[in-house]
């Protein structure tokens, strides 16, 4: 039963990783928002009036910033996370963590609640600045509960992930990995510029097998009312996900798998 009470190793733990990254925000946060603000400008401006969504029911623009905000989200979870526990293996401050009497339970949540905690920020922060390109009323979801769960259970997803990327890998050149074949891929190629409604048949198909597609989407809905695929299928994968994940991460935290070698 003590193994499932977060003490006050958690709590410094947490607040460690949410001070690392707040130290640095204009770098961790508002850099990553600017950044996806230039995809909104560039796709709005030249796709606007040559791509419809929905049967047309929602304009491109509006269709467009779910998808950049959840992207932002999934994106800086999955790099806190990461980029955490690799500085701490290669600076050796990892042992920091492992000799105080502190759960693999507790390391696991503070790591995975501290990249929530970024990814959710900045896409609060992505979300805030696209207010003027389609006004309030558009911006403003239709269905929040459904927005905040899918934004949670995304950034959950990622979090973990990170988590057992950064386990896993020995330097840099091995995070690279993840990020370069695994995040960026999935990412682009999960609908957050697109429809999969207007791809071929073949490739709405595959579309299917991509576990971001299913958190842009739900999280669309949460936006619009409007979804690709039923909004509880896809929270059905997400939290599958995150359970899978979850298992993964805890059981390498308990074995010290390349921690305590």
């Amino acid at each position: 039963m003590n193994s499932l009470i977060l003490g006050p190793g958690f709590k410094a733990l947490f607040y460690k990783e949410c001070l690392r990254f707040w130290k640095v925000g204009f770098q961790t946060v508002v850099a990553p928002v600017i950044t996806t603000l230039l995809y909104l400008l560039i796709f709005s401006h030249v796709l606007e009036s040559n791509v419809k969504v929905y049967d047309g029911r929602v304009a491109y623009t509006a269709f467009l910033i779910p998808g950049l905000v959840m992207m932002s989200v999934l994106q800086n979870a999955f790099a806190n996370s990461s980029s955490s526990l690799i500085q701490s293996k290669m600076m050796r401050s990892v042992i920091f963590i492992l000799l105080p009497p502190i759960t693999s339970l507790e390391i696991f949540c503070a790591y995975v609640f501290g990249a929530m905690v970024r990814g959710l920020s900045v896409g609060l922060g992505v979300w805030l600045i696209t207010f003027p390109f389609v006004g309030t009323a558009a911006a403003v979801p239709q269905h929040p509960l459904w927005v905040l769960l899918f934004a949670a259970g995304g950034s959950a997803i990622m979090g973990t992930l990170g988590l057992i990327a950064g386990i896993w890998s020995e330097k840099f050149d091995h995070l690279a990995v993840f990020q370069n074949f695994i995040i960026m891929p999935l990412t682009f190629l999960s609908g957050v510029f697109y429809s999969i409604h207007s791809l071929p048949p073949f490739w709405q198909g595959l579309s299917h097998f991509n576990p971001f597609f299913y958190m842009i989407d739900g999280f669309r809905y949460g936006f619009f009312g409007i979804a690709d695929v039923d909004q509880w299928r896809s929270l059905a994968v997400v939290l599958f996900f995150v359970v899978a994940l979850s298992i993964i991460a805890l059981r390498m935290l308990a074995s010290g798998y390349k921690l305590r070698q």
